[in-house]
This record gives C-alpha cells, structure tokens and sequence, in this order.
C-alpha cells in the first residue's frame, strides 16, 4: 500500500497547463550575459563582447544558450497548483536541467510556453519531478528550444501502490542522455572566479528567491552566507565550453544537460573540466576552495571546431 496518500500520480501525469507567455529585450539578455560572468575578466573579449554589445556593426547581440533557462521562471508557483501533488515546497530542490536548442536565440521576442509533466518516479523518501517546457515564437509559432527540470521533492515519496516502485517517463529514450566522466586528463580546463556579488547579479534576471540574498534565509537553510543559484553555475560551465571548445560560436551547441552536485558560495573560484567524446562534450565544475565537484554534465555540439 502508499504510504504517502499526498499523491495521486494519475492526476499529476494527466494535468494540462495553461499557456504563458514570456517576453523578454536584448537589455534581458545582455544583463543575463553579464550575470553568467560574461566579461568579467576582460571587458572587450573579443569571443563575449557580442553578448552586450553590437560590435563591428552587428545589427544586434549574441544571445547565450543558456538564456533559455529563464523562460521557465515562475515553474515553482505551477508546480504547487498541480491537482494530486502534496509537498513542502522548503524542500523541493532543483536536480537536473536539460536543454535542446531548435534554432538561434533571438536578441528580443515574445514567446509562447506550452508545460507538461514529462516524468514522475517514487524514491521512496523523495519525489522526482520532470517537467518539460517548449517555448516557441509566438508571432512565427516555430519551436525555439525546449527545457526539462527533474524537481527533487523531499518527503513525497513513498506513494507506490504495488512493490514496484512508481516510474513514468513521456519523452524519447534518446534524450535520457547518460554519460561518465573520464578518469583521463581533461582536454581542456577552464578557470574562473565569481564575484562576490554574482548572486545579487545574477537574480536580477528573474529569480528572486532569497536563499540567494538573504543572509537570515541562508542560514536558515543550513548555509553560512547566500548561494549562488545553480543555473549561473551552468551558465559558467556551458561559457567556458563556448570558450574553448566552440572556439566562440554558441551556435554550435545542440543540446545541454547538468547535474547539481553541491552549492557554490559566490566568490569562489570554478575550474571547469572538459573531455570530448565524439560530438560531445563531458564536462565537470570543480570549486577550487574546497575542492569539491559542484556540476557536472554534458554538451551536444552539430560539430567540432577546425581549429581544435
């Protein structure tokens, strides 16, 4: 028998959404740009000043990948609507990311969201999550990129009706993309220091949530200062693959996929790892600090540079 009566998964699979919309301006993505650490250690990169500036008569600016992981902002206040969905959103943490990017960012633009549940697993003390945006553009309707989230929710598990665990999955197989890191020495290795106050930057493109600002809140929450949100920390990591790797062009990235590991403390130092593997690239952010590994994942490329 369930032992968490909170969940009724049938309805949680089954739950239509409302259509959003999201409109954003190239200042949105230039500030993104600017929160991800474009820059910051030379102000006229020649491979990131595009994302801030319209340099060498561009008629606009470069837009991250990356910037697609603000168009599910607000996917919290979704979830607790969700009919058959019991949690103490306090506990709900931000597990995984995946990306797939369907054409170049647009620097401005007005876009529909469609969200759906894509996945839904019992781990026995937790809930896994998966929910899956697609954001097209509205006045075109063509299909711009798509965002999946697995949402650990601790203490929801346990709702399983039979000794089988509960595990529904609506997406293709191919897009369960597994990797290991390599044991081997990295191909590439990128270093980098965050500011201080990255956090306070980085939240003004639109998460709030003060577990990233708020000193009493973090303490709360069992840190000791305000952590940096784990989506600048992939942003960071999918920049530095950019850097080296794509020798500048992020529009070689096909599709991203990061796994949250630990917290990062604004201020400290990433050293981002990076092997090839074919068409992708594995990748692994270490804090230099502590020495601990806070992210890792992988990075789909259409093709490798000629210069590499």
């Amino acid at each position: 028998m369930a032992e968490n009566s909170g969940i009724d998964p049938q309805r949680i699979i089954s739950h239509e959404f409302p259509q959003t919309t999201f409109t954003y301006t190239e200042r949105d993505a230039a500030l993104y740009a600017l929160g991800v650490g474009a820059c910051s250690k030379d102000a006229v990169d020649d491979k990131e000043l595009k994302y801030v500036y319209h340099q060498d008569g561009q008629q606009a600016i470069e837009v991250l990948p990356t910037f697609s992981t603000l168009f599910s902002f607000g996917l919290q206040s979704q979830i607790a609507q969700i009919p058959g969905l019991q949690f103490d959103q306090r506990l709900l943490l931000h597990g995984q990311q995946y990306i797939e990017i369907y054409k170049p960012l647009p620097s401005h633009g007005c876009l529909l969201n469609k969200m759906s549940v894509t996945g839904l697993h019992d781990k026995g003390k937790a809930a896994i999550l998966e929910m899956e945006i697609l954001s097209y553009e509205k006045e075109s309707s063509e299909l711009l990129c798509m965002n999946r989230m697995a949402i650990y929710l601790r203490g929801a598990g346990g709702f399983s009706k039979s000794s089988q665990p509960y595990s529904f999955i609506k997406y293709p197989s191919s897009q369960n993309l597994a990797y290991q890191i390599p044991k081997t020495k990295p191909f590439a290795v990128f270093e980098e220091c965050t500011q201080p106050s990255q956090a306070l930057l980085y939240r003004l493109s639109g998460d709030y949530n003060p577990l990233h600002s708020d000193p009493m809140v973090a303490e709360i929450a069992g840190f000791s200062r305000p952590i940096l949100h784990g989506l600048c920390s992939l942003g960071f990591a999918v920049r530095a693959i950019i850097k080296c790797i794509c020798r500048g062009d992020q529009n070689m990235i096909k599709n991203i996929s990061g796994k949250f590991l630990l917290h990062v403390y604004p201020g400290e130092t990433l050293i981002t790892e990076m092997w090839l593997d074919g068409l992708r690239v594995l990748y692994q952010v270490n804090v230099r600090e502590r020495n601990k590994t806070v992210l890792s994942g992988a990075v789909s490329l259409t093709h490798l540079s000629s210069s590499l």
